[in-house]
């Protein structure tokens, strides 16, 4: 074998894998063999897949790269079957990492490079394609095609694997495991413990996962520290019970808090619901000295049929919070004096940088090369971003780069530009836009933290939701590899942003920063567009791949008004039922406190939403089953 290179380090090789293509969308061969490797390059493992006519030895598998449509930038693409436009979540420091990974254009069908910080997750596949195939998933939630290892090397791969990641079973998914790095705390089982790709055995983990109580779980943590007690049981609790008997439904009488959601709720009938007119006169909400008189009206007004464009520009500052809903005109003239000041004292900052500190700080020059990238390539076919030397992308810029002195330890993630721009766009205004876009983030920041805690607690969310209202969907999700939702993830990351043209996401976004009919809005919108899609992906029988694809192409096709009362019409039927879990409560935020008591005396007088919020919901010490009635505070009454 010839040398390598000192900077590539071949940890792991393997002949005879088979990446399977999308046989749906060409004549070519379905199966490629190939060489399944892991190699360090400059320190950092990365798994790589390259065909047997290009073994690799002497250049690096390569990402699969095409053209990108809009501006001809070369762009990573993992799957033919389904190309994300771009890394959903990617911080500067995984960008330097891949960077660093040399990429080189090939003909090769799908041969790929793939970071073992950049994996997501693994899969098992279905039993119906038989043993030892693998899919897996990047943290852009790109899915990359099937590899079979038909002469088996499954277990040596994990093995190696085992160096540099943990894998930590889903409460959604039978044959999902997500990756984590060795110091995130995951489950620290090896992968000989997990019995993942052994058949004769009894598979733990598999026999765990189907207990139908786990899939009641609070979160992916409480998932694994019960999965590590039932390894490894103490004696103090489990005696001499195997771990086997530990994973036994009786257990869950032992452990509060567990709750099985089935299809046996009966939801009733589920209502029909109308838009309503828009927001077309603000002065009726000003008192003489410009205080909104009625800020719940407003927002009611807002949920049920947005904002006239003339007003958004106005309306906005306050559901984002950059005016107090009391204060008056005179207040917010001194506010937006103060705040311009705040503003251009954080610009200055990241100006005054020299291009020698900017040498000297890695970290900065890193956001700021992101940032010149996104902006050139964000909502470049509106005319405020449109073209050459266009001023709206120099305010783009250096809104968000302020954004990162303003907030350095998030600093700059991809999809951020996509936030801003809508904001950009109706304020028309650099400081405006800044304090708006602040707003915005107190709502998503955690989307973008590089833990994706928030990420996952979202996608488990969904589907409890999912899987109250249309179980046989879940079921069928569940059967084709699909039970985790990860093809959502870029819907949660920015709220549909890349789902919707621009002008959806202007009366999109002001509804749902209404936080009517609750805190979730966006989850039951996901519902909305899955239920909607039901017939269409049972009926074609889709499988994982083509499920990717299919969501993916869902994006400019979609009437969001319809989905906004279809989504309305899923929380009033759950919300009407006399037996609604309590899991399901929590999400909805409806969740009632069992004594008076739990309740704080100002709460009638608190400035928020009609109903409860997820963040009360979560404070409260404990939960009774809701009964159909009427929550904590009473229901909005719409116009």
């Amino acid at each position: 074998m010839e040398a390598k290179p000192e900077s590539h380090k071949l940890i792991f090789e393997k002949e005879g894998v088979y990446l399977h293509t999308n046989a749906k969308r060409s004549n070519q061969d379905t199966t490629v063999p190939g060489f399944i490797r892991i190699v360090e390059r400059d320190g950092e493992p990365a798994l790589e897949w390259s065909p047997v006519e290009d073994d690799g030895r002497n250049t690096p598998a390569v990402l699969y790269t095409k053209k990108d449509g809009e501006d001809g930038e070369e762009e990573t693409k993992f799957d033919p079957g389904y190309e994300p436009d771009w890394a959903v979540i990617s911080t500067v420091k995984q960008e330097r990492r891949q960077e660093r990974l040399p990429v080189k254009e090939t003909g090769h069908w799908g041969a790929f490079s793939l970071p073992l910080s950049e994996l997501y997750s693994l899969r098992r596949a279905r039993f119906s394609l038989g043993r030892n195939f693998l899919v897996l998933t990047t943290r852009g939630s790109a899915s990359l095609p099937p590899l079979h290892f038909r002469r088996g090397g499954t277990r040596e791969l994990l093995k190696a694997m085992q160096r540099y990641i943990r894998l930590a079973p889903s409460p959604l998914d039978t044959r999902l495991f997500l990756a984590y790095p060795h110091d995130s705390g995951a489950l620290s089982q090896s992968f000989d413990e997990l019995h993942l790709f052994d058949d004769t055995s009894a598979d733990l983990v598999s026999r765990f996962i189907q207990d139908p109580y786990a899939t009641t779980f609070g979160g992916f943590s409480k998932v694994t520290n019960f999965f590590r007690g039932a390894i490894r049981p103490p004696d103090s609790t489990l005696g001499n019970r195997s771990p086997q008997d530990a994973l036994s439904p009786h257990l869950t009488d032992e452990e509060p808090g567990f709750e099985l959601i089935t299809c046996g709720v009966e939801l009733g009938p589920r209502p029909n619901v109308k838009r309503g007119k828009p927001l077309d006169n603000w002065d009726q909400f000003l008192d003489s000295e410009g205080r909104v008189t009625d800020p719940q009206r407003v927002k009611e007004l807002v949920f049920r049929g947005g904002i006239v464009p003339s007003l958004r520009k106005e309306v906005w500052k306050f559901l984002l919070g950059f005016y107090p809903w009391k204060s008056t005109t005179k207040e917010r003239e001194e506010i937006l004096l103060v705040k311009t000041d705040e503003y251009f004292r954080m610009k200055v900052q990241w100006k005054s940088v020299s291009e020698e500190q900017e040498m000297r700080n890695s970290l900065f020059r890193g956001y700021r090369s992101l940032i010149e990238r996104d902006v050139n390539r964000t909502d470049r076919q509106n005319s405020f971003f449109s073209g050459d030397d266009n001023p709206g992308l120099v305010l783009l810029h250096d809104v968000l780069m302020t954004y990162c002195m303003y907030n350095f330890d998030l600093g700059y993630v991809q999809g951020m530009s996509d936030i801003l721009s809508p904001l950009l766009f109706v304020t028309e205004n650099e400081v405006e836009s800044f304090w708006c876009l602040k707003g915005f983030m107190d709502l998503l920041h955690q989307n973008f933290e590089e833990s994706q805690e928030a990420m996952k607690q979202q996608l488990l969310q969904l589907s409890i939701l999912l899987k109250a209202i249309d179980p046989e969907l879940c079921d069928y999700l569940d059967s084709q590899d699909s039970g985790s939702l990860c093809f959502c993830f870029r819907w949660l990351l920015i709220w549909f942003k890349r789902e919707f043209t621009f002008e959806d996401i202007l009366g999109l976004w002001e509804v749902f920063w209404t936080r009517l009919p609750c805190e979730n809005i966006h989850l039951l919108m996901a519902c909305s567009i899955l239920e909607s899609q039901k017939k269409e992906l049972i009926g074609s029988n889709h499988d994982f791949n083509s499920i990717l694809k299919h969501i993916n192409d869902l994006s400019m096709q979609m009437d969001f008004q319809k989905l906004l009362c279809d989504a309305e019409a899923i929380y009033l039927q759950l919300t009407n039922c006399k037996e609604l879990p309590v899991k399901v409560q929590e999400v909805l935020g409806i969740c009632v406190p069992s004594s008076s008591a739990d309740v704080s005396p100002n709460t009638e007088h608190r400035e928020t939403d009609t109903l409860l919020s997820q963040s009360e919901a979560r404070g409260a010490t404990s939960c009774q089953p809701f009964n159909g009635q009427t929550p904590q505070r009473p229901p909005p009454t719409y116009p």
